[in-house]
Formats: C-alpha cells, structure tokens, sequence
C-alpha cells in the first residue's frame, strides 16, 4: 500500500482537501471545511486529515491559498489568518514534502488536464494547451493566473496579484460606478466589482447613479433575479467588465492557447456569460482586434479543478509519487 499525497484548495470561504494517489491519481476523499472556523491553514488541514482520512499519513502536499505566496510566506488575503510560513505547516502536519502555491498558480496547473466536458465554450472554440494559457475567476475574490510551457516538457505556472489591477471601466455607466467606488473605497480595483460582494456593489452604486434608493440585496439573490431589471443590468456590467479584463489578461501574457474562466460565481450565469457582451469587450481592443479574436474563451465547470491542478504540481515537483505506509 502507498501513501496518497495531501492536495488543498483554501479560498476566503471554504478550504478543500482530497488524497490523491499518486501521478495519475483523481482526487478523492473531497471535503471543504468552512475556513473561518480554523485559525491557520496547518489547523485546516489537521482537521481534515483527522476527521476524513484518519491513520493517514500524506508522503506530499500540495495546498494552494487564495492569496500572495512570496520571500517564504504566504497569506490567505480574504480570511483572518495570520501570515504564514510553509516550514511551520510542514512541520505541524508531520508532513515530508510541501508546497504552498498561489490558487490561482494551481487552477492554472489543472488547465491541461480539463477535457471538453470540463468546459462551456463562451465563443465558438474550446482553449488548447497548444501555447500560453490563462485563467481569470471571480469569487469570494477575484484571481487571475497564467501557465506557458515549460523548456524540456511540463508546465510553469505564473501567479500573481491580478485581481487587484484597477478596474477596466470602458463606458460612461462604468466610469460612474468606478467613481462611487474611489469615493466609497479609496481605491478602484477589479477585484472590488468582479467578486461576489462587487456584485451587490454594482447593483447599489446602478440605483444610486438612476437616483433610486439602494435595495439591500445579496450576491446569491442578485443571481436568482435575473429577471429583475437592476439584477439584470448588474449581470450584464459584470459580464462585460470581466470581459475587459479577461482581454486584458490574455494580452499580458500572450495566452494564445485560450483563456479559461473560473471562480465560484460564474457557473451559476453561465446562460446570462453566453448571452452578454462578454467576447465583444474581450475583442474590442483596437488595433489587435484580429489577435484577440483568435484566442477562445471557455468557462471552468469540472468541480475541483484546483485540487486536480494541485496534483498536477506535485506530479512536478514531489520528490517521490508515494512511499510506502508504516505499519505497526
């Protein structure tokens, strides 16, 4: 018998684990743990191996935070955990090997593996793992990512920061929202409109800018109205404003092999993501129009795809597959 390797996708709301037995394997044992109710990612994950996988002992892990993972530390920005580091985690959990990857450095690892049925092409083309890939997702943040090929085979993620690049207004609407959002926040970044809590923002700041009082609503019900006009508006800037970005990501870095689209929000408007301007804002980036159009965009539906690109960085970088287990 061998030894699984720990996979980990932590994000500001839920934190998900699964064992993965080696290279080839498929995550399994998944489970997410509300992240509030553990103090650190170590804690997390000790919850989880001793709760759903118990007498296992991990031979590798993997875990990829939704934050900045640099100079030897990491920190989950949309939670409130303390900074960490990948020793004090590695020792705590008894582990051999660990890596603690950026989230979106890991969804980007799992882009090659996803097949047709993973995806819904928003366009005409699925991506291809021919050439640079990009991924973008808003959720309970907003993360962007990138994957090129690696020299000698295999794949390097790029992570980064994106989410907090400043927000793609492209119209007179936008531009107003984008001001409310300066007055009211200091800052205008694209993650404060293309997450979850930017949904209820853009539907607030639309009714102020109309002269209308503001109607407290929650991202999960501006989603469910869809056929509410201002629910409606709201979805439509959101789709548009992502499309922008996406644009945006694909010229930075060059992803030609497609730009794939995540997060937890989308899936749940995947009708209203088709039907928008999306690929029309995407495209319309005079004068590489012609570039832009050749580079396919599809939403993400598998639904671990961060736990399956985490096992696919292990499968780089883990000095062994597995071990075999100690037994009494």
């Amino acid at each position: 018998m061998t030894a699984p390797w720990l996979v980990g996708d932590i994000g500001g709301t839920n934190a998900r684990f699964a064992l993965v037995d080696g290279p080839d394997g498929v995550p399994r044992e998944v489970r997410a743990l509300p992240t509030r109710e553990h103090a650190d990612l170590a804690d997390a994950a000790g919850a989880y191996l001793s709760r759903h996988a118990p007498g296992v002992r991990p031979s590798a892990a993997c875990l990829a935070v939704a934050g900045p993972v640099t100079g030897g530390t990491f920190h989950l920005t949309n939670a409130g955990w303390p900074v960490g580091t990948p020793e004090d985690v590695r020792e705590r959990l008894g582990l051999p090997h660990l890596e603690i990857v950026n989230d979106f450095a890991g969804l980007a690892m799992s882009l090659p593996r996803l097949a047709a049925d993973d995806l819904v092409p928003v366009g005409d083309r699925y991506p291809a793992a021919d050439g640079p890939l990009a991924v973008v997702g808003p959720g309970t943040g907003l993360g962007v990512g990138g994957l090129v090929p690696a020299p000698g085979g295999g794949w390097l993620p790029l992570p980064g920061e994106g989410g907090q690049v400043d927000a793609p207004a492209g119209t007179d609407r936008e531009i107003e929202v984008v001001r409310l959002l300066r007055a009211e926040r200091g800052a205008a970044t694209a993650e404060y409109l293309l997450s979850g809590d930017g949904l209820a923002r853009i539907h607030r700041y639309l009714a102020i800018i109309d002269g209308v009082r503001p109607e407290p609503v929650t991202p999960a019900q501006i989603v469910e109205r869809k056929a509410d006009a201002r629910c409606a508006q709201t979805l439509a800037m959101f789709c548009e404003l992502l499309g922008s970005l996406a644009g945006n990501v694909a010229l930075t870095i060059g992803a030609t092999g497609g730009v794939y689209l995540g997060g937890g929000i989308l899936p749940r408007i995947a009708d209203v993501l088709r039907d928008s301007a999306f690929r029309a804002r995407f495209e319309g980036k005079p004068p590489v129009e012609g570039y832009l159009r050749a580079i396919p965009t599809a939403l993400i539906v598998h639904t671990g795809p961060g736990l399956l690109g985490a096992a696919m960085r292990l499968a780089q970088t883990a000095p062994e597959p597995a071990r075999p287990l100690e037994t009494a």
